[in-house]
């Protein structure tokens, strides 16, 4: 399994087949803007800010988070895909 760095945290996105009522596949070009994630792994230390203090990730594994679509850096482990990227790409937890 991957284990992040400082304040990077690790999702699956599940890959969804988009079709139309009609059964038609709809175009690549089509897809939203933001994606839904599961947070799969995240960093044990955080960030360290200027004046050296360590802020510790606002995210635990198993949450639901939207990001951009896009975002981060996408990786194999085995035979799934995941995708490593920095917290601060994170735009919301979904509860």
């Amino acid at each position: 399994m991957l284990k992040p760095l400082g304040d990077r945290v690790v999702l699956k996105f599940e890959a969804e087949k988009e079709q139309t009522v009609g059964g038609f596949v709809l175009a690549a070009n089509h897809k939203e803007t933001t994606q839904l994630g599961t947070v799969v792994a995240v960093s044990e230390t955080g960030i360290r800010t200027l004046t050296g203090d360590i802020v510790s990730p606002n995210v635990t594994v198993g949450d639901k988070v939207l990001v951009e679509a896009g975002a981060g850096l996408e990786v194999k482990d085995d035979d799934e895909t995941f995708v490593i990227l920095r917290e601060a790409d994170i735009l919301a937890i979904v509860e």
